[in-house]
């Protein structure tokens, strides 16, 4: 099982009259995760080149050649997350790699993957890979393939999947 553990601060903003993390807030927390795991990073220094995310191959900040876009979410909450100063960890794997999208899964907890601990929040995103230019889905390339492979593994299970 090959999954990704994102550290996700929280913000005093993601919180609404009821003291824990807002529905929407909690899709901000994933949107997050997404996007460091999977956009590339400018290298700022070496040390940074030897740290990123070995999934993170796709150059789709303003400007690029890809634009990636939600097709669907769901989000099954299981807790309240209550503010909290140390960051939550977004655990992260690919459900499904097809041919211009991706199903990516979510847990967003206090520890880990592997550790015993709380879940909040199981998810799925499906995104689609969009040429910027004519803003058709675009084919998935070997490259992002070839990185995103060993993280696909079983969808997670929401109750409205069962």
């Amino acid at each position: 099982m090959t999954r990704l553990d994102v550290p996700v601060s929280l913000r005093w903003s993601d919180l609404d009259a009821y003291g824990h993390v807002n529905n929407v807030a909690m899709l901000t927390l994933l949107e997050e995760a997404r996007i460091e795991v999977f956009w590339r990073h400018p290298v700022i220094s070496e040390e940074s080149a030897v740290t990123g995310w070995p999934t993170a191959v796709i150059d789709a900040g303003p400007g690029a050649e890809t634009s990636t876009l939600v097709a669907g979410q769901h989000v099954e909450y299981l807790r309240p997350l209550a503010y909290r100063r140390h960051p939550v960890i977004v655990v992260l794997w690919i459900g499904r790699l097809g041919g211009a999208s991706l199903d990516i899964c979510y847990e967003v907890r206090d520890v880990p993957a592997g550790q015993d601990g709380v879940t909040y929040a199981r998810a799925v995103t499906t995104l689609v890979l969009v040429d910027s230019t004519t803003g058709s889905p675009r084919r998935i390339g070997q490259a992002e393939r070839a990185a995103w492979e060993p993280f696909v593994e079983e969808p997670v299970v929401l109750r409205r999947s069962r």
